[in-house]
């Protein structure tokens, strides 16, 4: 059978920041192997572009996490994240900004776990049918006697994060396997026609062959590690990295710089590689308000633009979109007829709030975003000017708030929409303990959103974009932000005696198997105060401990009494509280009843789980507090252990600073962190670099914590 092999490669420099042994493979042997394959007739469908001598150097880094290997690759057009996975479930995929696209392989179970040794990646680019496909080039070696191919799938990042989860795709982007002896390939177009995705395997001490009508590679010699060449391109338009990110001021800290710059583009920033390579507007929101201090204006300027230019025709903020050839599927499917224009989600309710906050701390507060906020809002087409998009979210904001600002009931809330299990950060279907007012939009976000709305009044920045009787529209509804925060807060408070607060800690403690006794002792004799993590479709409390509250210390200003109750319960010893040696948990089911605790394990997404933004966001706004002038000294104090307490944590899992999210183990009195995903029994698996965990690069450690990073 012909076989189209891939091409040649860019030459590049290895960065600082790799991790893991190398197996390179000599020039000799690797010039060897497409000689001979040459001399066997198989010529290539493809040009090659060599480096030039002045091309700066590719940004490469890895990250290892438990046993899946990372490495990325960005230079010029080609932007790439090679992912090795070890052990039983062996796994090779490559995922593009580019498109959203991806390449991934999938190996069967091995009887014995599986040992990558990752050398060289370089960069890729081809020329097939006339159009430019970009990729990259990698060496490595593997230990295993055989490795039998599931299947490969060459598709939308869409696609293989749902292959990964449920083991199936669209039978329209199946791929077909050429072999030779020494070598597969897999290479289609998009199913629009358009430049589609490739990706091929060759050796040159192994053999690939049919067996039993499955693909098997093996070494020559047994015991021996088989050498793998690994090439994967795309035809999707690439993406324009930023060259300067970050100002003067962000910390030196390598992985997270590295992280940042691979997901920084701008037309957009990336949630998170491998799984969100492309646009989701909480991401890009929250991430610009936590990096804000640190990023240069024009990215600031790109990211909220990004947002902008996706809003609904009623002004809701987009969550994430379908681009490439998911939305070439999405348009089959719904219409009958392929197109690649963009699809929005406009599922969630939380993001749509976050907007005016974020965009007034820009434009209004930070004194480089104040000096050009009118140019930025006069930029953009007559009718589609950023300012005229901007007044669309602000009075999509003023219309549901008029419901419970007229008759503050927990019916007149902010709910999910009808029919989604899902509505904010936490989009898990478990990820609000099934409730349907989430607390976070409505306590803290609603008033931080008509609080922005009277800053951009006041700062007379809407009146080139509205009319007189919208701004007195807008000014209305600017009027009910504390009585919006005073009367929602209170829905969700949930009250408990002492004695029933001891006995939940107790109960769960045992159930889930770690211990009670410092947790036990921070209860004290007090009863226990905090705000729930939502209402159920009835109005009542969802009692489960969150960390939500970060986003009020970010975003509002609490009284002291508040503080001093909702920080205390967050940062007591888990299970009382929040806290662990691998970090704070964004929630704790220990006060809900017994049947709720499985759905809150440390296996789920948004359970007794650690993500690395919602600390971030604690400590800056525990930071944002303590420069207040108008707290009591005893506040300020209890302020300033909570700061250290939780330092004390995200210190502690600097290891995994970049990640999304990691779990934990428990042993002989100790948590410690274990990856996201490393196990079967997580529900998913967590992105070695992901855009808001880089957001410790604005936050540097408080005065006084030595050995953090």
């Amino acid at each position: 059978m012909r076989l189209k092999m891939l091409g040649s490669v860019k030459a590049g420099s290895v960065g600082r920041g790799q991790r893991g042994k190398y197996a390179l493979r000599s020039a000799l042997r690797r010039s060897g192997l497409v000689l001979a394959l040459a001399v066997a007739g198989l010529s290539p469908a493809w040009s090659l572009h060599a480096q030039e001598p002045g091309d700066p150097a590719p940004l490469q880094f890895r990250i290892t996490e438990g046993r899946i290997e990372n490495a990325f690759y960005q230079q010029g057009d080609v932007s790439a994240h090679l992912l090795l996975n070890a052990g039983d479930k062996p796994r090779v995929l490559v995922a593009f900004p580019a498109g959203n696209s991806g390449t991934g392989l999938w190996f069967e179970p091995t009887a014995k776990p599986v040992s990558w040794n990752l050398g060289e990646v370089k960069g890729l680019h081809r020329t097939v049918d006339g159009h430019p496909w970009n990729g990259i080039v990698a060496e490595a070696s593997v230990m295993a006697d055989a490795l039998v191919v599931q299947d490969a799938v060459l598709s939308s990042i869409r696609v293989l994060r749902d292959y990964q989860l449920e083991h199936r795709y669209p039978e329209q982007v199946a791929a077909t396997p050429e072999l030779s002896d020494r070598s597969v390939q897999w290479q289609r177009q998009r199913v629009d026609g358009a430049p589609g995705y490739a990706m091929a395997l060759s050796t040159d001490n192994g053999r690939i062959t049919r067996e039993n009508g499955k693909i098997v590679l093996r070494p020559d010699r047994p015991g021996q590690p088989l050498h793998l060449r690994i090439e994967a391109s795309t035809g999707e338009t690439p993406l324009t990295p930023f060259t300067h990110v970050l100002n003067e001021h962000a910390q030196a800290d390598a992985r997270s710089r590295n992280a940042l710059q691979f997901l920084s583009y701008r037309e957009k920033f990336l949630a998170g590689s491998w799984r969100f390579d492309t646009y989701f507007g909480r991401d890009t929101l929250m991430s610009l308000r936590l990096l804000m201090p640190v990023l240069q204006p024009a990215a600031v300027d790109a990211g909220i633009a990004s947002v902008l230019a996706r809003l609904s025709p009623g002004g809701e903020v987009a969550h994430e979109e379908s681009i490439g050839e998911f939305a070439v599927l999405q348009h089959l499917k719904e219409q009958g007829k392929p197109s690649a224009d963009p699809i929005y989600d406009y599922v969630m309710v939380d993001d749509d709030y976050m907007l005016p906050p974020v965009a007034a701390a820009w434009l209004l507060e930070d004194p480089r975003g104040r000096e050009g906020a009118r140019t930025f809002l006069a930029s953009g087409a007559p009718g589609q000017r950023q300012g005229d998009a901007l007044v669309r979210n602000l009075l999509f904001v003023a219309a549901s708030s008029d419901a419970f600002a007229q008759k503050p009931v927990y019916s007149n809330l902010v709910s999910l929409k009808p029919n989604a299990p899902v509505g904010q950060w936490r989009d898990s279907n478990e990820g609000i303990g099934r409730g349907r007012y989430p607390y976070d939009v409505n306590a803290i976000w609603m008033p931080a959103a008509l609080r922005a709305i009277g800053q951009f009044l006041d700062a007379g920045l809407l009146d080139d974009y509205t009319t007189p009787a919208q701004r007195e529209r807008l000014r209305a509804a600017a009027s009910h932000a504390d009585a919006w925060e005073r009367d929602a807060s209170a829905l969700f408070t949930v009250h408990l005696s002492q004695e029933r607060a001891a006995e939940q800690v107790r109960a769960y403690a045992a159930k889930v198997g770690v211990s009670d006794h410092a947790a036990l002792a921070a209860l004290g004799n007090r009863s226990l105060d905090f705000p729930a993590i939502s209402l159920d479709a009835q109005g009542k409390p969802v009692p489960v401990l969150h960390s939500d509250e970060g986003f009020r210390l970010m975003f509002g200003k609490p009284s002291a009494a508040v503080l001093e109750q909702n920080i205390g319960s967050l940062m007591r010893p888990f299970p009382a509280g929040l806290m662990t040696d691998a970090g704070m948990v964004v929630a704790n089911p220990a006060y809900a009843d017994g049947e709720v605790w499985s759905r809150f394990g440390n296996n789920a997404y948004h359970g007794t789980v650690v993500w690395a933004w919602q600390q971030a966001m604690m400590a800056a706004g525990l930071k944002r507090q303590l420069a207040r002038n108008d707290l009591p000294a005893d506040t300020r104090a209890h302020l300033q252990q909570a700061q250290a307490t939780l330092w004390r944590g995200i210190c502690g899992a600097s290891a995994v600073r970049t990640s999304e999210l990691w779990s934990w183990s428990y042993a002989n009195g100790h948590y410690r962190i274990e990856p996201f995903g490393a196990e079967g029994a997580h529900e998913d698996e967590s992105n070695a670099a992901q855009l808001w965990s880089t957001v410790f690069l604005a936050l540097p450690p408080p005065a006084g914590m030595p050995g953090c990073r």
